[in-house]
């Protein structure tokens, strides 16, 4: 099945990224810029400790970028080769260049990724909009993913969360630059706050090492000039997903996935219903669930100990292969 199976459509091409600040990158992990058709995607290596080890792939979810994985990625070390995408117009990655931010178009995306590295198949992550993204990976192209695990993966809810309201308000036309003009006066640190307080379970349990650097990365995300509509046509492309039905229904495409899969909820998860996990889990046929009853959306930075040890535990099922 070719990488380009999947719909989409193109638009105009996409800015160029300008020079900002340079994006972070922590002791033992590696940059490197991956140019392929109509796109150019950044990936962050975390090689494994020893030769020969499984590839993973890690996928963030929407306003993220691939440092979400950092806490995670290193636990993994000794059992995985793992490196972490920035999906295009996050991250230090440009917009690609038809500018289709779509669940499709980001599936397209890690595709190429996978097939021009020939890395698959690999074990694959996502979280949030990067759980829907790997569904839909893990749905058309089975040869590309040996297990998946999705960590409060966005799946379509009927009743969605008040707290998610405004993230699919900004799907509207209009919404976004209203809300950069509401905002205009807040720091990057009040930004961050905010995201945390949305994100995190408890966002005492942050560090000030890490609220510095995500302060940081708020600004250097701030500089750029495509932020706000890369952030507007991403949420819309979550609402339109959701929309979907037929074969190409994220629902239906989570039947269709044949590799196991992990599932993560999170009990404050103010994002995605905690109560999803037990359809998902009737969903994917070869599941299993974690339930972390105090963390929020991103479980992999709130907890990434017990993340890694699910992990570990469907590798074991698997035959550690």
């Amino acid at each position: 099945m070719s990488s380009t199976e999947l719909p989409g459509t193109r638009a105009a091409a996409a800015a160029v990224a300008p020079l900002v600040s340079a994006v972070r990158v922590a002791e033992g992990e590696e940059l490197r810029s991956v140019p392929l058709p109509g796109l150019t995607l950044t990936v962050r290596g975390r090689p494994g400790a020893t030769a020969g080890l499984a590839p993973a792939l890690f996928v963030h979810g929407l306003g993220g970028s691939s440092q979400n994985w950092s806490a995670l990625m290193p636990m993994l070390a000794d059992v995985v080769d793992g490196e972490a995408v920035d999906l295009p117009g996050f991250g230090d990655s440009p917009p690609p260049d038809d500018g289709n931010y779509s669940v499709t178009g980001h599936a397209r995306a890690v595709i190429r990724l996978l097939d021009a590295g020939q890395r698959g198949p690999v074990h694959l992550f996502g979280n949030s909009l990067g759980g829907a993204v790997a569904t839909r990976v893990a749905a058309v192209r089975p040869d590309l993913v040996r297990t998946l695990t999705l960590i409060s993966p966005a799946l379509p809810e009927i009743r969605v969360q008040r707290p998610a309201v405004p993230t699919g308000l900004l799907a509207l036309p209009g919404v976004a630059s209203l809300f950069s003009r509401l905002t205009r006066g807040w720091t990057a640190e009040q930004r961050t706050r905010s995201v945390m307080a949305l994100c995190y379970g408890d966002p005492a349990r942050i560090s000030e090492e890490a609220f510095r650097h995500a302060v940081a990365e708020m600004e250097r995300r701030l500089e750029l000039p495509y932020f706000w509509d890369v952030m507007t046509r991403s949420a819309r492309g979550i609402v339109d997903a959701y929309t979907l039905g037929g074969q190409h229904g994220l629902w239906r495409q989570a039947e269709r996935v044949l590799a196991p899969t992990q599932l993560v909820y999170g009990g404050r998860d103010q994002l995605v219903s905690y109560r999803m996990a037990r359809r998902a889990s009737a969903a994917f046929r070869d599941s299993r669930l974690l339930t972390l009853p105090d963390a929020g959306h991103v479980a992999m930075m709130e907890y990434p100990e017990a993340v890694a040890q699910a992990f570990r535990e469907l590798l074991d099922e698997c035959g550690r292969s």
